[in-house]
């Protein structure tokens, strides 16, 4: 089936369309350049629940509105917006979209649309952060102690299992920074503290095949990061990217881009897998720019149905030192 509705796309050559845009103005015109390499008419469209304040959306070749992928009926106005608007490839952006859209996979693709999204079971490991820990277990990668509330150990780090963008985190020094609210919400894991004066964090962009196998894999040193996001990073090709490779080589149901997190020791070199988000990163631009063109490994497979080799020979140590820029709209009515 996958095969067949890439040989469709190959003939109508659809357009793209990248869901819950908000501020990925860098990938959506990363997109575009990819796309016009490939055939000029292709179009790179943008959703939001919000256009009209969206930057993303502003840059799109045209934005339009979407409901909250809690909308019942979310998938059947995504279906209708791309049928009618000769979309067939969504690229989705956040966390909450996925299981919706892995859920409907088969329902969009009856009607020509493919989101590049990995399988369900994948999807719903990597938005439990309990999952994804016996998922690192089980490639040998080392993960952060979990402590129960009886036997708890100071400093410690609270994180909910479900959660993104470091909402509801909280570092606990001693028993006397524990709460009510840290000791009866059942979404909360107790987890050994990751000291970053010991470690350095990374961010790894993988890209997997249509063949659920590895084709290139980008460790990004997290140098700053404002919002959940990385506002300064370098690329380094380390003992984490070696592991990588070797370790994470095949995931099963993994397609497209996935996102994960590691610290590594700064003396002992021990690796810890954090999580691992099944969509681009926000920082994916600095992958991009050093080599590591996922967008046109995307349109290859899924538009022109041909193979992507494996690809190593991204540029080492390279600095993104990102900040602010506007884009202004004329006459809003926002």
């Amino acid at each position: 089936m996958g095969m067949q509705r890439c040989l469709f796309l190959k003939e109508t050559m659809s357009n793209i369309l990248i869901t819950s845009a908000g501020k990925r103005v860098s990938l959506v015109k990363v997109f575009k350049n990819e796309a016009k390499r490939i055939n000029n008419k292709l179009k790179v469209f943008t959703a939001d629940a919000n256009p009209k304040i969206s930057a993303a959306c502003q840059i799109s070749d045209q934005s339009f509105l979407l409901p909250r992928v809690n909308d019942p009926m979310y998938i059947d106005k995504l279906i209708h917006l791309c049928t009618t608007n000769t979309i067939g490839l969504v690229i989705p952006t956040i966390d909450t979209e996925l299981k919706v859209l892995a859920e409907n996979k088969q329902k969009l693709m009856n009607s020509g649309i493919i989101p590049v999204i990995s399988s369900l079971e994948l999807v719903k490991k990597c938005r439990d952060k309990r999952l994804i820990h016996n998922f690192f277990k089980s490639k040998q990668i080392e993960v952060a102690k979990e402590y129960s509330k009886n036997n708890l150990e100071f400093p410690m780090f609270i994180k909910p299992y479900d959660g993104s963008r470091s909402v509801d985190t909280f570092l606990i020094l001693s028993e006397d920074d524990l709460t009510d609210y840290h000791l009866n919400n059942e979404k909360l894991m107790y987890l050994e503290y990751i000291d970053h004066n010991d470690h350095h964090e990374y961010t790894c962009d993988m890209y997997y095949g249509l063949d659920g196998k590895l084709k290139c894999a980008v460790p990004r040193k997290r140098i700053e990061v404002r919002d959940g996001e990385v506002n300064k990073g370098k690329t380094s090709k380390n003992i984490l990217w070696e592991t990588i490779l070797h370790k994470m080589s095949f995931i099963e149901g993994a397609r497209g881009c996935l996102t994960a997190q590691f610290f590594v020791n700064n003396k002992t070199s021990r690796i810890v897998g954090i999580e691992v988000n099944p969509r681009f990163g926000g920082g994916y631009p600095l992958s991009y720019l050093a080599g590591a063109n996922f967008p046109r490994w995307i349109l290859q497979e899924y538009l022109l149905n041909e193979t992507i080799s494996t690809f190593n020979d991204w540029e080492d140590n390279l600095l993104m030192l990102r900040y602010d820029d506007e884009i202004l709209v004329k006459d809003s009515d926002a």
